[in-house]
């Protein structure tokens, strides 16, 4: 007992530390090493090899070969079998496998095990387990329940980390490593996490005092004495409405910075034994509302997942079999914000086990969804799973191989089509290809941050607000305009982009708005939102006109926002042209200069202005104060911008992207409806044809 006090103390303390040097995204080298660029993307397939007979491992690799797959992926979800017993490691199975992935020219992406937990554990160590919010302690079973701040459970997952990477870190075979699972960053009430929180707040605030303030906690007599008297703010047990929201964007927080702390700790271990060619990554979710990926430090680059078909309606008639092209659409620009490059790591290949239906896929669909992974800059694309199980709780989730584990299902077939076109696009490939100039000049950056998302999805003030979707919203508007488009950070350089999106960034401080208007000064042109910089960073509202920080730089003060009920239309008038509004509308007074690009023509104030337009130095500032729930405002309005400023723009239909990389144009249509994209006579047509069907693909060079 006293060797673990110890090591408890000396987690606390390396943990205050790693809080205190933590900052965004330090990643130390350029991810795109890893990836020769006349490769374009490379394909891989997870295998679970503890799933199956040992007598059908032979089989089963040499198959992925013949199917054409680069690399597999590999023990994820293995703990249990590679270290049976507390102490004891058995890795001659996993050899097994990796020498028959070399025996077939397959390389390996190889994973630690931390997201499932052996069953002795949590008998021996029911500690290492996360507590929810009734203060009941989680049980193994499932995926990534461990505690991520206990010190027993990061002792084990770094010995298994490090016993993995001396097995496995010198096979040049090896090319990549995998950190965990889809890292969730889940609240943790356990008597742990609360101690790291107080010491977290401690080392943010350093007095009680500053914290007392920020929090507002004269508010309802929540004042504390001192950082001991605080716990983790717990909304089971006084309610949505009790809960402080200063102190739940700080519990976000810390359980973010806990998450990233956690994998950093992983790669650490991982570099001191493996190839400096290895790359280190981990799989978010495409919908990642919890872990942050920009807070890591150590991972090379970000990977996501995408299940892009569970059961939702999508576009048009047969959009339930196409699937939701916006996961793809965002994941693959936001996760690109950490290391410079990203790919998919876990795509389905048909049906799901856990959709609010699951239906068949349209014919095309996977093959679509690899092409629009690629098309987006994606660097690898990687399926889950080969096998579909014929058991537990995943059983009834499509495979590459239906359950027999020879026959290819209707995903693998399009698997198999989409490596055999990269092949063939790779003949066609021509280095140092530079992006048109009619493409330059159209440019874009959306910045966002998980932040933002936290604080105004505590507090949406309407339920009509789609806090999520509202930054993908104006990525899939600036696609249909034909923009080359990124979601990028604070951190990036605002410069390298003729057109700067700032979408409901509700968190803002003097020194990003500077940032903003030195944007605009030297040419740049800015497209705020409403509920931008309406809180300081602490989350308090100003003390002055709302939005205060705005009001010269838009040359407009916003007087007060309005919100319809979900039967009641609002009316706004641009252009002689009428739109609808229901969610949110800004009233907008504008200063001496500032130019009146649409006004609310219904209601009590009709008149008054809802987006403007200010002119800073050699640039412009359009401040949209409306959310509609059809787009075509904001949609005209960016078209406009975009015009005004000397770029053209195309008119793509809702659920057609076109992209532009590495000299090749691509097109994917996610919608019920053909689409006959328009392609010079002169161009040449590589994958596909010009009448772009539902879940079709064109591929073409210029």
């Amino acid at each position: 007992m006293k060797n673990s006090n110890n090591q408890t103390k000396v987690f606390k303390a390396l943990f205050i530390m790693v809080m205190m040097i933590a900052g965004w995204n330090v990643q130390s080298q350029n991810a795109t090493r890893f990836f020769p660029e006349n490769d374009l993307i490379t394909t891989g397939i997870y295998y679970y090899p503890e799933h199956w007979n040992e007598n059908q491992w032979e089989r089963d690799i040499k198959n992925i070969a013949d199917m054409g797959y680069e690399f597999v992926h590999l023990a994820e979800f293995a703990w249990y079998k590679m270290e049976p017993v507390e102490g004891t490691f058995d890795f001659t199975w996993l050899d097994k496998v990796v020498n028959l992935c070399v025996k077939n020219n397959l390389k390996i992406v190889m994973c630690t095990p931390s997201a499932t937990t052996p069953t002795w554990m949590r008998v021996n160590y029911p500690e290492t387990f996360i507590m929810d919010g009734h203060y009941i302690r989680a049980e193994n079973g499932t995926r990534g329940l461990g505690s991520t701040v206990n010190s027993k459970y990061r002792m084990f997952v770094g010995r298994i980390v490090a016993e993995i990477a001396k097995r496995y870190g010198q096979n040049k075979n090896v090319v990549g490593w995998q950190i965990d699972n889809e890292p969730p960053a889940l609240a943790d009430y356990s008597p742990d996490s609360q101690e790291a929180f107080r010491k977290w707040l401690k080392n943010k605030y350093k007095t009680v005092e500053t914290l007392n303030a920020v929090w507002g906690t004269a508010f309802w007599s929540q004042w504390f004495n001192s950082f001991d008297e605080i716990v983790i703010p717990n909304t089971n047990l006084v309610g949505w409405w009790g809960n402080n929201p200063h102190a739940l964007l700080d519990f976000k927080r810390y359980s973010a910075d806990c998450q990233a702390d956690f994998l950093d700790l992983q790669a650490g271990i991982l570099r001191e034994h493996i190839l400096d060619n290895q790359y280190i990554t981990t799989n978010y979710t495409a919908i990642c509302t919890s872990a942050d990926p920009r807070r890591t430090n150590k991972l090379d680059f970000a990977s996501y997942t995408a299940y892009p078909n569970r059961g939702s309606n999508n576009i048009g008639e047969n959009g339930f079999r196409l699937g939701d092209g916006k996961l793809i659409l965002f994941a693959s620009e936001y996760y690109k914000s950490v290391g410079g490059v990203s790919g998919v790591m876990e795509i389905q290949p048909g049906p799901v086990n856990w959709g609010s239906y699951n239906p068949l896929l349209l014919p095309g669909t996977v093959r679509m969804w690899l092409y629009h992974t690629f098309a987006a800059g994606g660097k690898l694309a990687c399926s889950y799973r080969f096998r579909q199980i014929n058991y537990s709780s995943e059983q009834y989730h499509a495979g590459i191989m239906k359950p027999d584990g020879v026959t290819p299902s209707p995903g693998g077939e399009e698997y198999m089509q989409f490596m055999e076109d990269v092949k063939s696009l790779r003949k066609q490939y021509k280095p140092n290809k530079k992006m048109p100039e009619k493409l330059v000049a159209r440019s874009t950056a959306i910045l966002w941050n998980l932040e933002n998302y936290w604080v105004i999805d505590r507090q949406k003030l309407t339920h009509q607000w789609d806090t999520w979707g509202y930054p993908v919203k104006f990525l899939e508007l600036t696609k249909s305009l034909g923009a080359p488009s990124e979601v990028i950070s604070e951190k990036a350089d605002f410069s390298k982009y003729k057109f700067l999106i700032v979408p409901a960034y509700d968190l803002a401080d003097s020194v990003l708005v500077k940032r903003w208007k030195d944007y605009v000064a030297n040419g740049g042109h800015l497209i705020l939102t409403c509920r931008t910089a309406t809180r300081n960073r602490d989350g308090h509202i100003w003390e002055g006109e709302w939005a205060a920080p705005l009001s010269n730089l838009i040359g407009a003060h916003v007087e007060s926002t309005d919100m319809l009920s979900s039967y009641k239309n609002g009316d706004i008038l641009m252009n002689s042209t009428h739109y609808n509004w229901n969610n949110w509308a800004d009233l907008l007074a504008p200063e001496k200069g500032t130019v009146v690009l649409a006004t609310y023509n219904n209601q009590f104030y009709k008149g008054k202005a809802a987006v403007v337009r200010h002119k800073i130095g050699k640039g412009s500032v359009t401040y949209i104060g409306v959310d509609t729930d059809d787009s075509k405002l904001e949609k005209d309005i960016l078209s406009d911008i975009y015009k005004t400023a000397g770029a053209t723009t195309e008119d793509y239909p809702e659920g057609v992207y076109v992209y532009w990389r590495d000299g090749f144009n691509f097109a994917v249509n996610y919608s019920s409806e053909a689409y006959n994209m328009i392609i010079p006579e002169t161009a040449k047509i590589l994958v596909g044809v010009k009448t772009l069907k539902p879940a079709g693909v064109v591929v073409w060079t210029e």
